[in-house]
């Protein structure tokens, strides 16, 4: 799940960089997920706007094709042939290399829609392609990608991307806010035939898991892509775009003859039991203690679609223990939480439908369900979802401050529940959004929320979008000085959200303003501050193809950031409004080059407020990042950095210093007799953040190093090796004499993970984690089952 933003539509309206320093990895993840959006999304309005679309053939199940990569099937005979690809990557103005001809076809039974496609290719024998994790299908490889919105309304879109060896990406893709979520797994069939000038593919995807209305529903959109790397990272794609598009999703084409395949389908049901057995085995050590033990757990997860607009879901005593640890990430000296990623696929059924501004319902507020419920409802204009769960102990709980995100345990069993529904038509929708935390006899958190996007066009082409949200909260749920629930009094707290978007082809600005009340809680979402009140705005200029010496770029931006956060009263914690937090201003470029190679650089005029009362401090830094891809055995080099005068949030000082975050990525072919067809994939991340002291010595220092192998054997098996350290410390800086402490963790870990299909795995793992400083050792043995049903 690392660093999403390698998919080509992942978050358009990221493409500036992180206003905090403390989250440099998101630099990178916004920067290049513009690089490959705005070069997706250029030029070419012309391409096929007068051509139809892809049209689907209507068959009986006999008559369904094998999925064996082969098109010669009496279907793919008489399924009509679509080939108007269009390159749309790189944007350096040249036509697609010749011979790179591809070709789509579709036929649709009562239970499947199945694709055909054949891409021919003048140089097959520098086609890149190896077996990787799932989600991990990206630029640097041949893949093909297919994005389906079956409600037609230009919302969402389900999508998968396979590469040549059949390894999947798939997710969801939200127009609303224009970013993707690689959590879902679709249990999509495939098989590529690697022919001697090109390769075919089949790719079969079940009706089961494409959601859409009963009735009165739009016809369903597609759009098919290409990459070839080899030709200078190319994407070919069947759809029209502009380069000031809101959301590519609206360009998706409709398919033809999908009519009475949605009329046979809506009322047939789909059931899928998921029984699921986990066997675990634990020891662990400490200063004078010896812990041993052993446990079997059995869970159920159960998905039922009664007719094509209603979704239930359910589980019962899910093993959320994951799969992969999270990647280690160094928020410097600061004292806010950073948002994980999701993993587990419980919560990601309806992320289409509760998709918020902000992250009103984070699902890792949810540590260890005893058992789950959620029904979803999609309707032509309407849609909703409802969830409630019962959480175990031992989870946290935050609680923003202006300054600080305060962490307390959950010692107590909870009830988690949400719901939301939204309205839209073309170009509005209007939602509405309640959630509650029921710590029982300690309280309860009670959120309600309203929330409004209008999307709309000039006459000269200029795009506009307008969002809102509106919350309010009142919770009687909080902790002694000790960290002990207990009931309070009623507090009741606001949250309002606005953003204004204006898109050109060559300007694009944005406006956003944010108030947290501080008595605004909400413990099923994430709010790391409250009781602060913000205004951002940028300005983006798109200069389009430059010559930089002999340096062709193929895309050139200029930029300007501006950002004040300030605090709002709050006499129960004695915090005075007005306060400066943080003032930003930051003007900066970003190129696109040969390669896949992107770069950007900003200048930082900052100033940061460590505390309450506390002095303005000066942090002016220099950001700047690079990616790129200069070889096929190289998946990827990201490096960036934000060095200059540090504050050191403890110490309420600053000092010379930066944020550092390298990634590199290795894919190797093993091609001995014995390992004929395996491959290695390697992955290294190292971050490491720091203040200098006046003692020549680092006053604070966070670094942490993870090293991944996975040695494929297939695409449904793997060996996976995974070492992980962090080190923080803090030393005398000369000044302060903080008290000076360390902290070291140690993970090593040992997967084994066979699946059969999506739903059918077994697993065996072994973990090793270490507190060295403390003497602390814990080894687990774990053995997990799943088999669908």
């Amino acid at each position: 799940m690392e660093w999403l933003s390698y998919f080509l539509f992942n978050n358009l309206r990221a493409r500036l960089p992180s206003l905090f320093p403390s989250k440099a990895k998101s630099v990178n993840q916004r920067r290049f997920s513009l690089f490959f959006s705005v070069l997706l999304v250029a030029g070419a309005a012309h391409a096929s706007s007068e051509r139809d679309g892809l049209r689907a053939l209507r068959i009986d199940a006999a008559d369904a094709p094998a999925i064996d990569g082969v098109l010669d099937e009496g279907a793919w005979q008489r399924a009509p042939l679509y080939d108007d690809f269009h390159k749309h990557q790189p944007r350096d103005g040249q036509p697609a290399a010749g011979g790179l001809r591809t070709s789509v076809q579709l036929v649709v039974d009562d239970g499947a829609l199945v694709f055909g496609i054949r891409a021919w290719d003048p140089a097959p024998e520098r086609r890149r392609g190896l077996l990787a994790r799932r989600d991990k299908v990206a630029m640097e490889q041949d893949f093909i990608g297919i994005w389906i919105d079956p409600a037609g309304h230009g919302r969402s879109a389900q999508f998968v991307r396979i590469n040549t060896l059949g390894v999947v990406s798939d997710g969801i893709h939200r127009a609303d806010d224009d970013t993707s979520d690689l959590g879902p797994d679709f249990p999509v069939e495939t098989a590529v035939k690697i022919l001697p000038d090109g390769y075919s593919m089949e790719v079969r995807w079940p009706l089961s898991n494409l959601r859409f209305p009963y009735a009165d529903g739009r016809n369903w959109r597609v759009m098919v892509e290409r990459s070839v790397p080899h030709a200078d990272g190319a994407l070919l794609v069947t759809a029209p775009f502009r380069i000031d598009a809101l959301s590519h999703l609206s360009f998706l084409q409709e398919i033809a003859g999908m009519d009475a395949t949605v009329e046979t389908v809506r009322d047939r049901r789909f059931v899928e039991l998921r029984p699921e057995l986990t066997v675990r085995g634990a020891r662990a050590t400490s200063p004078g203690q010896r812990l041993r033990g052993s446990q079997a757990e059995l869970g159920l997860e159960i998905n039922a679609r009664p007719r094509a607009d209603w979704v239930f879901n359910a589980t019962i005593n899910p093993d959320f223990s994951q799969v992969e640890i999270d990647e280690p990430l160094s928020q410097g000296a600061s004292n806010v939480a950073l948002s994980l990623p999701e993993k587990r696929g419980f919560f990601l059924e309806s992320a289409d439908v509760l998709g918020l501004p902000l992250p009103a319902f984070y699902s890792r507020t949810i540590n260890d369900p005893e058992y789950g419920l959620r029904a979803t409802w999609r309707g032509a204009h309407i849609d909703a979802t409802a969830m409630s769960l019962r959480d175990e102990p031992s989870g946290l709980v935050l609680r923003g401050r202006p300054y600080e995100t305060l962490e307390y345990a959950q010692t107590r069993r909870t009830v988690a529940s949400m719901a939301r529904a939204r309205w839209h038509q073309e170009g509005l929708l209007l939602g509405a959004f309640a959630s509650q935390r029921d710590y029982h006899r300690f309280g309860t958190n009670d959120v309600l929320g309203v929330d409004a996007q209008w999307r709309g066009a000039t006459d000269g082409g200029v795009q506009h979008q307008l969002s809102g949200v509106a919350m309010a909260s009142r919770t009687t749920a909080g902790f002694a000085e000790d960290g002990v629930p207990a009931r309070v009094g009623g507090e009741s707290g606001g949250y309002l959200w606005g953003k204004y978007l204006h898109k050109s082809a060559r300007w694009w600005h944005e406006a956003e303003v944010e108030a947290i009340a501080p008595g605004f809680v909400n413990d099923n979402g994430f709010v790391p501050q409250a009781g602060i009140a913000r205004l951002t705005g940028s300005m983006n200029r798109i200069l389009g193809p430059q010559a930089l010496g002999s340096l062709e770029l193929y895309e050139f931006e200029t930029y300007l950031i501006v950002h004040e956060m300030r605090t709002l009263a709050d006499s129960a914690n004695r915090q005075r409004g007005g306060e400066t937090v943080e003032r930003k201003l930051r003007p900066g470029v970003w190129m696109a080059a040969p390669l896949q190679t992107g770069v950007w650089v900003e200048l930082g005029f900052d100033r940061q407020r460590a505390g309450p009362g506390g002095r303005l401090h000066d942090t002016r830094v220099v950001n700047f990042g690079v990616e790129t891809t200069p070889a096929p055995w190289i998946s990827k080099i990201a490096f960036e950095a934000a060095l200059g005068r540090q504050l050191d949030v403890d110490a309420d000082r600053v000092g010379p210093g930066g944020n550092v975050i390298l990634d590199l990525g290795l894919r190797f072919p093993l091609g001995s007799p014995y390992t004929r067809g395996w491959s290695l994939e390697l992955d290294h991340h190292v971050n490491r953040a720091w203040v200098q002291g006046t003692l020549g010595q680092p006053a604070f220092s966070d670094t942490a190093w993870r090293w991944l192998a996975m040695l494929h054997f297939s695409s449904r098996d793997s060996l996976r090796l995974l070492a992980q350290n962090t080190w923080a410390a803090r030393r005398d800086d000369g000044v302060t004499q903080l008290e000076a402490w360390n902290d070291r963790q140690i993970h090593r870990s040992l997967l084994y993970r066979y699946q059969w299909r999506v739903g059918r795995t077994v697993s065996f793992g072994v973990v090793d984690d270490k507190l060295p400083l403390a003497d602390e050792r814990s080894r687990s043995l774990t053995f997990k089952l799943q088999w669908e049903v």
